[in-house]
């Protein structure tokens, strides 16, 4: 099965939500270090959503500069977003901004630290995702 590379804030809530998935990850460095931070295999991007003015800087800014890289981008193969309904149409606008710029499929959103469904929900997504030659 391919890996899950994610970025969880302060909140560690994304954090929490891979961890209960109990698959291979690696975790986008919270400081600037996202840069130097390098993936050269297939792997699905989870994101948090930043609620921004209109949706302005929902995508983190160390996912951002991980995605400027293009041999990072050039791995992606899908995009699992967070969020929180609270923020109404910005609900999971990360998932959204992410497979438009890297043409990838936006597989699954959850809000905040998601449910037992969610990860249920994930897992089950992944072992079907990674079996349809997504490698």
């Amino acid at each position: 099965m391919g890996l899950i590379v994610y970025y969880s804030s302060r909140s560690e809530n994304t954090h929490r939500f891979v961890a209960k998935l109990g698959l291979r990850a690696a975790r986008i460095p919270p400081s600037g270090a996202a840069g130097a931070f390098h993936i050269r295999e297939p792997f699905v991007l989870i994101v948090p959503t930043y609620s921004g003015d209109g949706g302005k800087g929902a995508v983190p800014k160390q996912v951002i500069r991980f995605l400027n890289d293009a041999e990072n981008r050039g791995h992606i193969r899908g995009v699992i977003a967070a969020g929180n309904s609270n923020f109404g149409e910005t609900y999971g606008l990360a998932g959204d901004v992410v497979s438009q710029k890297c043409q990838v499929p936006y597989l699954y959103r959850f809000e905040l630290l998601g449910t037992e469904a969610d990860v249920a929900n994930v897992k089950h997504g992944m072992e079907r995702f990674w079996t349809r030659e997504h490698l």
